[in-house]
């Protein structure tokens, strides 16, 4: 009998040096995060904190085809579609790790080469280093499948110059390397083909890796969002939908006008709940309480019309042809919006990790 190899883990956790080192192995399905990997991922990170031989973490992938895509959603639309439990354990799991991350008391490095997405940016912004390069395409695409920008969005996007990150989250546009490290996603460019002698480098001199990664580092380029700053920072400054959608119109330009008709293209209900999300996570002072609200946020939406429907049409049937209810922000129940940001009972609520205190 021919002996058939065990699949290899689709996160490979290893020392190098004194460098602990994660990398997304999923490549077949861009990485997508499933929960076992985040527990996965978890373990390490708790193991290495306290470890005296380990000075920083590297997180990266197998493969070229990207960094991460997201999360299953395809298993979270199929629990929410019943009671929701898998999913809302999926939630609790990742934003534990989430958490975990932007407390870590150790440098942590994301190469970000390639595709990252939804999950992918959940455990890449948190980290100290934040590393772009040319294959890099960067975008919280959420609204258009019924969701919202989760895995810190609330925070991160908030927290981006000017209401670029509002601009960000209700359009889902796809950035690459020279707007995410203007707009300080990321915090360095560096070309693809240098990524293997960077980690190398790493592994030699894992203590100070903004140093390391400085020496690699080389101009981005002209950020192509730069020219529309001032309209971003003025159309989108509005706390609701409808008026964005309106001075959109008034402003007469082709620019205003592409984004309006993306908006109109977006769950009218995820685009009401994501506005609501980033004004509210602005004004938190906490990541933790920022991840208790996209908790009570995650196991309610995914129960809605809008998800199951979004999650048809652009990755299950992928006719692109969403049936949105109700089909205008206009028709949308301020009511049942404020109903999916209600607190939960308090022992359903997300906690962080044991003793994860933010300091």
């Amino acid at each position: 009998m021919t002996e058939t190899a065990a699949p290899e883990p689709h996160v490979l956790a290893r020392i190098e040096g004194a460098l602990g080192r994660l990398t997304l192995n999923r490549p077949a399905a861009l990485h997508a995060l499933t929960r076992p990997m985040c527990e996965a991922m978890t373990a390490a990170l708790l193991a290495w904190r306290d470890d005296p031989a380990v000075s920083a973490v590297l997180i990266d992938h197998a493969g070229e085809r990207g960094f991460c895509a997201g999360g299953d959603i395809r298993m979270i639309a199929e629990s929410g579609a019943g009671d929701a439990v898998e999913a809302r354990a999926f939630f609790h799991t990742e934003y534990r790790l989430n958490h975990l991350l932007f407390v870590y008391p150790k440098p942590v490095t994301a190469l970000v080469d390639g595709i990252v997405m939804g999950g992918g940016v959940g455990i890449s912004e948190p980290a100290t280093v934040r590393v772009a390069t040319e294959r890099t395409t960067y975008a919280m695409p959420e609204t258009g499948i019924g969701l919202f920008p989760d895995v810190g969005g609330g925070w991160f996007l908030p927290r981006l110059p000017g209401e670029t990150g509002t601009w960000i989250a209700l359009t889902g546009v796809r950035l690459k390397a020279a707007d995410t490290v203007a707009l300080g996603i990321h915090t360095h460019f560096i070309p693809a083909e240098r990524i293997a002698d960077l980690k190398a480098a790493l592994a030699v001199a894992p203590a100070d890796p903004a140093a390391v990664v400085a020496n690699f580092a080389a101009p981005a380029g002209e950020a192509p969002h730069a020219a529309h700053r001032e309209a971003i920072d003025r159309l989108f400054a509005h706390d609701r939908v409808e008026d964005i959608l309106a001075a959109l119109a008034a402003e007469g330009t082709d620019w205003a006008s592409a984004q309006r008709d993306l908006l109109l293209t977006k769950s009218p209900q995820s685009l009401k709940v994501t506005l609501r999300q980033l004004r509210e996570g602005r004004r938190l002072t906490s990541f933790a309480d920022n991840m208790a609200l996209e908790y009570r946020l995650g196991g309610r939406v995914v129960q809605t019309h809008d998800f199951q429907e979004g999650v048809r049409a652009v990755i299950v049937d992928k006719d692109n042809a969403p049936k949105w209810s109700p089909a205008s922000v206009e028709a949308v129940d301020d009511a049942a919006i404020a109903a999916l940001f209600a607190p939960l009972p308090s022992g359903d609520e997300w906690t962080p990790l044991p003793g994860l205190a933010e300091g």
